[in-house]
């Protein structure tokens, strides 16, 4: 088997210079010399051996990522990101799929914990003072989607301004002239239902219109949940005219409810969703959303998770969002060319 003392001797350099290229550190080496192991390492098909790596370096060049549900849409195009962000940093990702257990979500913790990766992301809807309670401070970990990490001051947090987000769709939907706007929400426990659900209100508040509790559903985040309450919404005796979801996941259920009905959209009912998924461009019509930027978002958590671990006080980003105005909504639909593509989207900030 090739070596790194073979290496060495087809590159000209010491064994300590290869090592320092394998292992990025913890000493320079010039360009010159990198490259000649890096031709070596080609010319002699060299694989290190990363468990022996891995116990000299005390890293194992990996990174675990808790999810609460990979079919939904957006947790999967949010891991695929920060995936691809982790892989081009030489980092490999183990992905745990939590599917709205929290039992199943804190056994993903622990096991990634005794598998030693370099660093946890944990995307969770759920009060993140449950994740103190699971958490070795030893690895390095970044919550995303929530701000308020109780007694782990350590804890870095990314997260969209629901918020904002919410506000900025329902402010929407109020001038085109819609008053009695429902909201769909995810569970009462979830910190981004809550913060949409705050952001609904307030928008509704600044218009002086009434957000009465008949038009609000505290549900789940999928496409039967956002179904079963819309049809429920929408049958009513004093049905909404326009309805804010908190996932487009949901809005989906929205749009199959209203063709069930027999209502138009948006002329009988306008809809806007949240998320800003690659499937609300392919809907009939057009899904409005409010688009998280999903690649900023899982570059950022990655780089946190990263950074030099003498910094022991957490940071916490908020990224902005955009209102991607649509045929839902009631405004013009884009076109798509021949290929596909999308011509004109209106996007209003």
């Amino acid at each position: 088997m090739v070596n790194r003392n073979d290496v060495a001797h087809r590159a000209g350099v010491s064994v300590a210079v290869v090592s320092y290229v394998l292992n990025d550190g913890p000493r320079p080496v010039s360009d010159t010399s990198r490259q000649k192991v890096l031709r070596a390492i080609e010319e002699l098909d060299y694989r290190p051996n990363r468990v022996a790596s891995a116990l000299r370096s005390r890293r194992t060049w990996s990174i675990g990522l808790v999810v609460p549900d990979n079919s939904n849409p957006f947790f999967a195009q949010l891991a695929h990101a920060i995936e691809d962000d982790a892989f081009s940093r030489g980092y490999s990702l183990l992905l745990g799929n939590a599917s709205g257990d929290r039992a199943r979500e804190q056994n993903y913790l622990e096991t990634f914990q005794d598998r030693r990766v370099d660093g946890l992301i944990v995307v969770s809807n759920r009060p993140s003072a449950e994740l103190a309670r699971n958490y070795d401070a030893a690895v390095p970990l970044v919550v995303v989607s929530d701000h308020s990490v109780a007694g782990l001051p350590s804890v870095s947090t990314v997260k969209a301004d629901n918020s904002g987000g919410a506000r900025n769709a329902t402010e929407h939907l109020v001038r085109h002239g819609h008053r009695r706007i429902a909201c769909l929400l995810g569970p009462r426990d979830s910190a981004p239902a809550i913060e949409r659900h705050a952001g609904w209100k307030q928008a509704l508040g600044d218009a002086g219109l009434d957000a009465a509790a008949d038009l609000v559903r505290w549900t789940t985040f999928t496409r039967s949940a956002g179904h079963l309450s819309a049809v429920d919404l929408l049958s009513g005796a004093n049905p909404p005219s326009a309805v804010f979801a908190a996932t487009d996941h949901q809005a989906f259920g929205v749009l199959r409810a209203a063709a069930d009905l027999g209502l138009r959209v948006p002329d009988d009912v306008a809809v806007i969703g949240f998320d800003g998924i690659a499937e609300a461009d392919y809907s009939v019509p057009r899904l409005a959303t409010v688009k998280q930027p999903v690649t900023d978002i899982a570059a950022r958590a990655v780089e946190l998770l990263l950074r030099d671990r003498r910094d022991t006080v957490g940071v916490h980003e908020v990224f902005p969002l955009t209102l991607l105005a649509r045929g839902s909504c009631g405004c013009p639909d884009p076109r798509s060319t021949s290929s596909g593509q999308t011509v004109a989207a209106t996007a209003v900030g």
